[in-house]
């Protein structure tokens, strides 16, 4: 690192601090809000000065309980955003909160204040509802993502650990708001600053902005052969109209033949067996994850008959999707008393 901290802040010694506000939404998640708070609280530290203010704020201005049921006092309602900076949502388990017409409302106050918004973890979803990241590009969790996608088509939802468009800002949740928040920090003050940040929180690499978050289960792809990673991508991109397996052959540059022997030798599956577990992964996370009806569940994962669909869904996971849906809504009630079940 070259430099000093010091050496970092560019001659703003008597600018104001930035304003940078969280509004807190039922069994939001505690390590997104944290994460960005504790990264903005080390610069303070490291400058000697406060250079970051934040509030936590709620609706209507009572405490909220995280997802991880620890309950968390408000400094007031969102109205007090509308003089930030920067005013993310914080959201988890129920990113479509009630009364869901009441946080619209205010979130729009709020950008038509001129305030710069941004959503940690599943907050991406309310902002999308409340119509705020139309012409935005943005990103959300990887196990939410195929949700988001099902539920606002029309927005430009990428897998980055994080997105800065203009005046939004969303994250992948967790970790990622400490990158976030040094980028925006790196943009203020200087990337001296933002690293000696990171080697604070021991915070080993600062996540460029273009970086692909690790997909769960699909981390174990990454030793696999390019051209068989390159029939994965393809097939993950054609659930609702699954393609043949000729088809992604000759999109790799390979025979048929080829690629079953691929898919033998390094999964133990044969390409058909394995397009057709994706394609039912992808339909549990939608049943889990959004309030989609089960049919159009079955035709956006490329099923055309929806008794064929219920049968293949059982046999991969002990249950009818039917079933699932019911988990998904029982599990939303307890954690919400009636909210949405969209969301972790």
């Amino acid at each position: 690192m070259t430099g000093t901290v010091t050496d970092t802040v560019n001659n703003n010694e008597e600018n104001e601090p930035r304003i940078i506000d969280f509004g807190m939404i039922e069994r939001f998640s505690l390590m997104s809000e944290v994460a960005a708070i504790d990264t903005m609280r080390v610069a303070n530290r490291l400058l000697g000065r406060d250079v970051y203010k934040w509030r936590l704020l709620s609706l209507n201005g009572e405490p909220v309980t995280a997802s991880n049921g620890i309950r968390i006092e408000s400094n007031g309602t969102y109205e007090l955003a509308e003089a930030a900076d920067l005013f993310f949502v914080c959201a988890g388990l129920v990113p479509l909160p009630e009364p869901l017409g009441s946080y619209h409302a205010a979130l729009q106050r709020v950008a038509r204040a001129g305030t710069s918004l941004g959503g940690l973890s599943t907050g991406t979803f309310l902002l999308a509802s409340a119509g705020l990241l139309d012409g935005y590009r943005c990103t959300v969790h990887w196990e939410n993502r195929p949700a988001f996608m099902e539920m606002f088509p029309g927005i430009d939802c990428t897998a980055k650990v994080y997105e800065i468009d203009r005046d939004r800002y969303t994250t992948s949740g967790g970790a990622a708001s400490v990158d976030l928040m040094l980028r925006i920090i790196t943009h203020d003050h200087g990337s001296d600053l933002a690293a000696a940040i990171a080697n604070q929180l021991q915070h080993d690499r600062i996540r460029p902005a273009d970086e692909e978050q690790r997909l769960g289960n699909q981390s174990y792809l990454h030793p696999l052969p390019g051209k068989l990673r390159r029939s994965i991508d393809i097939m993950t991109s054609h659930l609702e109209a699954p393609l043949a397996t000729a088809t992604i052959a000759y999109r790799t540059g390979l025979s048929a033949r080829q690629l079953e022997r691929l898919f033998q030798r390094y999964l133990h599956v044969t390409p058909a067996r394995y397009y057709m577990r994706l394609r039912l992964e992808r339909a549990r996370d939608l049943l889990l994850h959004t309030n989609v009806p089960v049919l159009d569940v079955a035709v956006a994962t490329g099923f055309t008959s929806s008794s064929y669909f219920s049968q293949c869904y059982r046999q991969a996971f002990v249950q009818t999707p039917s079933a699932t849906r019911r988990i998904a809504v029982m599990a939303g009630e307890r954690s919400e008393k009636g909210g949405s079940v969209t969301g972790r």
